[in-house]
């Protein structure tokens, strides 16, 4: 089971923002037989100053269609959604980024659809926060705060981690205030685990549980090189496989948001699906890492880079990648106009080529693999009944999944979508397989989606 870290209940906002970090209590020695062992101390003074607890508060809003038969006893002007207001309170952690500009960064999902966002600094001081932008699709938001004597985190390099790298979780886990955990990388380039709509996860086993979102995962030099985002809990605590945003990717991100104050997202214009062991057998490869590129759309910055279908793409500036879902991930954080270079094989050949990002469309085939992985390959369009189906790639997950050129989606399970918006929303809210209901022609059926 894959949970994403929730955030804590109102009955634990009724604790204070403590701002100390814990302090185990078993009997360390300082040396053994004259020789002192490292301590994580001194870097931990300097670092932990710049994670902070936040708190927030809001009112969460559902709406639910009322079938049309309600209209039919109640006459045409009878509502056509039951809407319900619930108060809310969470708590979760954030990494200040510039002392200067007060810039903090933390998920989405901590402070999705809060009224009121508190920032409880390591000294004590509380102060409201202005949300500056979102980027639901990768879980990320950036907030700003008006303080004086401010310390920043400095990012590394995330692409530079390898596995066995030691890491250094700090956040706010259960509201006890200011913890720090300590691990190792597990695993790079994490994706496919259905969190996120882009997932380039690093996987650790620094302890992390809920109220650790937003939460700093940094190097030995106290440098971030990630952002704590997600669990997988079985039993509803820390089991070892803790996942967190590469500050690489934040870095992107972050960028448009101040630039922007949204997420200019960059677009390839491919789809594709990763590399498995019987395509790398038909194409005489002995690795089977990378993404194979199912079909390049016209005018696309793949199509004027030169890629071609069939090609299987290997590196993103240098860096090798896992598979076609990392891809997406790097491509879908850099903003449109971004330059990048991209490594691929073609008929057993190693090539490199530039390609500079187009930008994200609702009608593109990127913005369709956005909105589920199994939609990859399909061109989406509002229409008068719901989401249009107009193209849609052979090969391609979409066309996998049994979809035709020419449906039209108008419900997620059972709920009635009109547009492309509430079918982002939709999916964004379900977990495992969904049904998405149809028109095909005269007829009506459903869908599954896995």
């Amino acid at each position: 089971m894959k949970t994403k870290l929730s955030l804590l209940s109102a009955a634990l906002l009724g604790a204070s923002l403590m701002v100390m970090p814990a302090v185990s209590q078993a009997a360390i020695p300082l040396a053994v037989e004259g020789q002192a062992l490292p301590s994580l101390a001194p870097m931990l003074e300097k670092t932990t100053p710049a994670v902070v607890a936040v708190a927030v508060s809001g009112t969460h809003v559902s709406k639910q269609r009322l079938p049309d038969a309600f209209r039919y006893f109640f006459g045409p002007n009878a509502p056509r959604e039951q809407v319900q207001e619930r108060p809310f309170k969470g708590l979760g952690s954030g990494v200040i980024i510039d002392a200067k500009k007060g810039y903090i960064v933390t998920n989405n999902h901590v402070i999705e659809g809060a009224d009121e966002i508190l920032i409880g600094l390591h000294d004590g001081r509380e102060i409201e926060a202005k949300l500056i932008g979102t980027d639901a699709e990768s879980d990320v938001a950036l907030l700003q705060i008006e303080a004086k004597n401010l310390v920043a985190l400095k990012r590394a390099d995330s692409d530079e981690l390898k596995v066995g790298d030691f890491a250094v979780a700090i956040g706010n886990p259960f509201g006890l205030g200011q913890t720090v955990t300590s691990g190792i990388v597990s695993a790079m380039g994490r994706s496919g685990l259905g969190i996120e709509m882009l997932e380039n996860f690093i996987q650790t086993d620094a302890a992390i549980n809920s109220g650790n979102s937003g939460g700093a995962l940094v190097n030995l030099n106290g440098e971030l090189i990630g952002i704590n985002t997600a669990i997988v809990a079985p039993g509803g605590g820390n089991v070892g496989i803790g996942f967190a945003i590469p500050a690489n990717m934040v870095n992107n991100l972050v960028d448009q948001l101040i630039e922007h104050g949204e997420v200019r997202r960059g677009v390839l214009g491919v789809s594709g699906r990763d590399l498995d062991s019987e395509l790398a057998q038909g194409f005489g490869l002995d690795s089977q890492h990378g993404g194979f590129v199912n079909e390049v759309m016209p005018d696309s910055a793949a199509d004027k880079a030169g890629i071609k279908a069939g090609d299987i793409i290997v590196s993103v500036n240098d860096k090798p990648i896992k598979s076609f879902q990392e891809l997406r991930a790097k491509i879908g954080t850099m903003g449109a106009g971004a330059k990048v270079k991209l490594g691929l094989i073609r008929d057993g050949d190693e090539k490199t080529v530039t390609a500079v990002l187009g930008e994200a469309s609702q009608q593109t085939e990127t913005a369709a693999g956005a909105v589920h992985p199994m939609l990859a390959g399909a061109t989406l369009e509002n229409n008068k009944k719901g989401v249009e189906i107009t193209e849609i790639a052979q090969g391609s997950p979409a066309a996998a999944s049994g979809l035709l050129k020419g449906d039209i989606i108008v419900g997620v399970n059972r709920t009635r979508i009109e547009d492309l918006k509430e079918l982002k929303a939709e999916l964004k809210e379900q977990h495992g397989a969904v049904a998405l209901k149809l028109l095909r022609g005269d007829n009506s059926l459903y869908l599954v989606l896995r």
